[in-house]
């Protein structure tokens, strides 16, 4: 599996139309199971993003479709970022010369 944080700030439009961003968050969450990923934790921040996202999808293909189709609804902008359990990162680190 690929796990994805994703990053996602708001939009005009997402800001405009905030009273229905609960019920777009529980269905692009939905969404996103149908295409066989798993959402591991949503969240609401301060800061530099309004979103973070973390999921767990079958492969690349899954994710950029979902980012693509996310970005179409015009609510979020995301940014994707590849993330590595602490036993990937140790087997990473092993395999240095």
């Amino acid at each position: 599996m690929v796990r994805r944080i994703l990053l996602m700030k708001l939009t005009d439009q997402g800001i405009k139309d905030i009273k229905n961003a609960p019920r777009r968050i529980e269905q692009a969450i939905k969404t996103y199971e149908k295409m066989g990923g798993k959402m591991i934790g949503f969240y609401a921040v301060t800061g530099e993003y309004d979103y973070i996202a973390i999921g767990e999808s079958p492969s690349e293909e899954v994710v950029m479709a979902f980012v693509m189709g996310l970005s179409a609804v015009g609510s979020v902008r995301a940014t994707t970022i590849t993330a590595f359990t602490k036993e990937e990162f140790a087997g990473m680190v092993k395999k240095l010369p």
